[in-house]
């Protein structure tokens, strides 16, 4: 956003920013993030056949490496006996179409088994921390952002990628992820809704998660893939949403094209624990979801909600647009040594989805 002399109320929401931000967080100088490349994922093609293209242009021997490296930390070892051969065998028994038969063809690709394949979109589903928030500006228009923190920052960096996911010659949506992952965290459905997925801390996450599984239960990512895909609108989406049996906790964060659409969806693998709407009327002008129940308070060691609080307080209603909510998405410790990317969105505003990879606190 440039600064225009005389424009004063913009320049106020800055310095408070960069004071909230420790005022170091917009000083010139310092590295620059940069945008992930683009790829078209043709939903046209058999699943076995859709991956293969955006594959082709990352080094597969850098790729296998990377998901060696990730599954080795992350994965239990028993898991890793189970999964492995049982997907190698069987992945139809495991999951339904399409995603049995893009695991497949994404594993052909990079040239690892399908259970390995299996795993590292598990490792995903199990260890993402994040940050998102939803926000109506004064004149009714939704805005919605997103950080992505995970580990593996060296790898995952030069692994993300934005994606459009077309059929028949269109968008059908388009969601940000890694190369090798088949799930999406971040999407966007022009002219009708968003979605971003923030990890709800769970115990025994890989005991839970498997035994879901094999009951056929949807990965909490590949329901955000579902819904941008069938979902005709806001009101569709959350219902899918909120009700789709899933293999472990996830908050879903939804905004809309019209006033009031955002929602808060706190869920349990089951169902909805709780749903927590924008109230603007009420002065509940936005929302921010961190990896903490909304009615609790978030540990003093990872209290990214107040910060975020704080800043979008400081921008103010009346300022919020893409470019002031990717501001508040750098404040510090809301984007932190983990955060991976940044996305911001707008249904209503597709052409102005932006992903950047973040270089710096």
């Amino acid at each position: 956003m440039a600064l225009v002399p005389g424009h004063r109320s913009q320049a106020m929401v800055l310095l408070l920013l960069t004071l909230v931000a420790g005022g170091s967080a917009f000083l010139p100088g310092l590295p620059r993030d940069w945008a992930p490349p683009l790829f078209n994922v043709s939903l046209d093609s058999p699943p076995e056949d859709r991956w293969g293209p955006l594959v082709q242009r990352f080094d597969t021997g850098v790729l296998r490496h990377s998901i060696d490296r990730i599954i080795g930390s992350v994965v239990p070892k028993w898991a890793q006996v189970l999964i492995r051969p049982l997907a190698d065998l069987e992945v139809e028994l495991l999951l339904r179409e399409p995603y049995a038969g893009e695991l497949k063809g994404l594993a052909k690709s990079i040239g690892v088994s399908v259970g390995d394949a299996l795993l590292i979109n598990l490792c995903y589903e199990a260890s993402a921390f994040c940050t998102s928030i939803i926000a109506q500006d004064c004149k009714g228009r939704i805005y919605h952002g997103r950080n992505l923190d995970f580990s593996f920052q060296d790898i995952l960096k030069n692994m993300t990628v934005d994606v459009h996911f077309v059929k028949s010659g269109k968008v059908a949506y388009t969601g940000t992820t890694f190369v090798g992952y088949i799930g999406i965290w971040t999407g966007q459905k022009p002219y009708q809704f968003t979605i971003s997925g923030d990890r709800r801390d769970a115990d025994e996450w890989w005991k839970n998660a498997i035994a879901a599984l094999w009951k056929r239960s949807t990965p909490v990512s590949w329901l955000i893939r579902d819904t941008l895909s069938e979902a005709e609108d806001f009101q569709a989406a959350v219902l899918h949403l909120a009700k789709t049996p899933i293999i472990t906790d996830v908050y879903y964060i939804v905004g809309g094209v019209a006033p009031k659409e955002g929602v808060v969806i706190t869920r349990d693998r089951t169902g909805p624990a709780d749903i927590w709407p924008l109230d603007p009327l009420q002065g509940g002008w936005f929302r921010v979801e961190t990896n903490y129940d909304h009615w609790t308070t978030p540990p003093p060691s990872d209290d990214r909600r107040t910060a975020a609080i704080k800043a979008m307080n400081a921008t103010g209603q009346e300022n919020i647009n893409l470019d002031t909510l990717y501001k508040v998405l750098s404040v510090f410790p809301v984007m932190n040594n983990m955060t991976i990317h940044t996305t911001v969105m707008s249904a209503a505003l597709p052409d102005q989805y932006r992903t950047q990879i973040r270089s710096r606190v």
